[in-house]
C-alpha cells in the first residue's frame, strides 16, 4: 500500500494587497506598496498580484476606498482567487464589514499585519505581555465583527437577547483582560526601572532606527554578540543589552530595540512604551539609517515622529548612515543630510567600513561624561591597585618615590563613587577634570576637586 505524502509545512496565505493615499499621509507612504507586501513576507504570506492603490483627497466613509476601486480589486479577487485582501491603511469596523461584502473574503488592515508579526516574533514574557495588551485594544472595538454569524439568524426565537449578551459579556471580559495586561507590565517596568538604575554608573548607548535598518547587525559588529541578524522587517523585538568594549579598554552598554516603522499603531507604540524607554533614556542616542534606501528620508523622518511622540523633546545625538557600501550616487547621501543638527557618521555594519570613525564619536561623549581622575594607592595595596585598574581604562601610571602608585584615568560619576566606597581609605582621589557635560557647581564631584595634584 503506497504511503499518502503529507505535507510538512502549512501553506502560505496568499494576499492581495491595497491601499489609499490620503493628502496628510502622502510624504509617509512608498508610493508602490512595497512595504506591505514587506510586512506580509514578514508574517508568512505571499503577496499576489501586483496590488492595487488609489490617490484621494478623502476617505470614503464606507468603503475607504472609491466605489470605482472597489470594484476594481473586487475583479482582481475574483482572478487570482486570493485568501485574504490586505488594505495599506487602518480600517474602521464598518469598513472592514462592507469590504469583505463586497469581495466575499477576509480583509485585514495595516495595523492587523504589524501585530501579527509582533505576536509572532515575541520571545520574553514582557513582550508577550505587551503584544496582547497592543492586540487587545486593536480588537475591542471590532468585537460586534467577530459576532457577524448571528446575522443570520436575526429575529429568531432565543437568537437576539443572548447574541446581544455575549457580546457584551466578550468586551466586558477583554476590558478586564486590558487591565490585568497593564497591571502586569507596570510591575515588569518596575523591575526594569530597578535593573537599568543598578547599571546608573555604566555609560549607556541607544540604538534606534527603521526597522531593517542594520542595528542588529552593527551591534553584532561592535559587541561580538550573535543576535539575530535577517534581511525582514521586525527582526527584533526585545530590548538587547551588551557590552561595547572600545579600543582604550572602556567598555559602554549598547542596546538594541524594535524597529520603527511609517504610521506605527498607536496603541503599539503604548504598548512597548516601557521597552522603548529603556533605550530612548540612554546617555547616547544612536540613530541608525539605511543610506541606501530610497525612502531613506521618509524613514528618518517616521523615526523621529515616533520619538517626538515618546518624548517632545527628545531627539537623536548622532546619525549613523549604514549600508553606505551600497549606496549608488554619494551625492544623494550628501542631500539626504544636508542642514542636520546632530554629528553624521557614515559605515557599513556589513563590511566594517567607518566603524573606527564611531567609535571615536561616542569615545569623545563618553569622555565628556567622565571625570579625569588621579588615583593615589599604597604598593603594599595591591588589593585597591587592582580595583581601581578594573573600574576604568588606565590612562597613565606611574610610581612615585618608594611607597606610592599614582594612576591617571577617565571614569564616570557613579563608577567613581562606587570604586572610593570600594577600596581602602589609604587610597587618595584628586579629580583633575570634572565631566564636561555638567557646570562644575552642578557636578556631585565638586567637593574632590584638589587645588593642586597630591604629591
Amino acid at each position: 500500500m503506497r504511503k499518502l505524502h503529507q505535507p510538512t509545512a502549512r501553506p502560505r496565505e496568499r494576499f492581495l494587497v491595497c491601499g489609499v493615499v490620503l493628502p496628510h499621509e502622502a510624504h509617509e507612504h512608498d508610493g508602490d506598496l512595497a512595504e506591505l507586501r514587506g510586512l506580509l513576507e514578514a508574517a508568512g504570506a505571499e503577496p499576489v498580484g501586483t496590488g492595487v492603490l488609489q490617490k484621494r483627497d478623502s476617505a470614503d466613509p464606507a468603503t475607504l476606498l472609491g466605489r470605482g476601486k472597489v470594484e476594481e480589486i473586487g475583479r482582481e479577487v475574483e482572478h487570482l482567487r486570493p485568501d485574504a485582501v490586505a488594505v495599506d491603511n487602518d480600517l474602521s469596523p464598518a469598513h472592514i464589514r462592507n469590504l469583505e461584502k463586497a469581495w466575499g473574503v477576509r480583509v485585514v488592515d495595516r495595523s492587523e499585519v504589524i501585530l501579527d508579526i509582533f505576536a509572532s516574533r515575541a520571545r520574553t514574557k514582557q513582550a508577550k505581555l505587551q503584544v496582547e495588551l497592543a492586540q487587545a485594544e486593536y480588537l475591542l472595538p471590532r468585537l460586534k465583527r467577530m459576532w457577524t454569524h448571528l446575522e443570520r439568524t436575526e429575529g429568531a426565537v432565543g437568537t437576539r437577547g443572548p447574541g446581544e449578551t455575549q457580546l457584551e459579556t466578550d468586551k466586558r471580559l477583554l476590558r478586564k483582560r486590558v487591565q490585568d495586561l497593564k497591571r502586569e507590565l507596570v510591575e515588569i517596568e518596575a523591575r526594569k526601572q530597578r535593573e537599568v538604575a543598578a547599571r546608573a554608573d555604566e555609560f549607556t548607548v541607544g540604538i534606534v532606527g527603521y526597522t531593517n535598518a542594520g542595528k542588529s547587525t552593527l551591534l553584532n559588529r561592535l559587541t561580538g554578540a550573535k543576535e539575530l541578524v535577517a534581511d525582514m522587517l521586525f527582526a527584533t523585538l526585545d530590548t538587547r543589552t551588551r557590552k561595547w568594549k572600545l579600543p582604550d579598554g572602556r567598555t559602554v552598554l549598547l542596546s538594541d530595540t524594535v524597529g520603527f516603522l511609517q504610521r506605527l499603531p498607536h496603541h503599539l507604540v503604548a504598548s512597548f512604551h516601557a521597552t522603548l524607554e529603556e533605550t530612548l533614556h540612554a546617555d547616547l542616542l544612536m540613530h541608525v539609517v539605511d543610506a541606501s534606501h530610497p525612502e531613506a528620508r521618509n524613514q528618518i523622518a517616521a523615526v523621529e515622529k515616533v520619538l517626538h511622540e515618546l518624548s517632545p523633546a527628545l531627539s537623536a545625538d548622532l546619525l549613523v548612515l549604514n549600508k553606505i557600501d551600497r549606496v549608488a550616487d554619494p551625492l544623494d547621501v550628501e542631500l539626504l543630510v544636508a542642514g542636520r543638527a546632530e554629528e553624521v557618521v557614515k559605515i557599513s555594519a556589513a563590511t566594517g567600513a567607518g566603524l573606527d570613525r564611531l567609535t571615536a564619536a561616542v569615545a569623545r561623549r563618553v569622555d565628556a561624561r567622565s571625570a579625569l581622575v588621579q588615583i593615589d594607592v599604597p604598593l603594599a595595596d595591591g588589593r585597591s591597585a587592582a580595583l581601581v585598574k578594573r573600574a576604568s581604562a588606565v590612562l597613565s601610571e606611574e610610581v612615585v618615590g618608594d611607597e606610592l602608585l599614582r594612576l591617571r584615568m577617565r571614569i564616570s560619576e557613579g563608577a567613581l563613587g562606587n570604586l572610593m566606597r570600594a577600596v581602602a581609605k589609604s587610597v587618595r582621589f584628586t579629580v583633575l577634570a570634572t565631566p564636561s557635560a555638567r557646570t562644575h557647581s552642578e557636578s556631585p564631584l565638586a567637593p574632590f576637586v584638589a587645588r593642586e595634584p597630591l604629591a
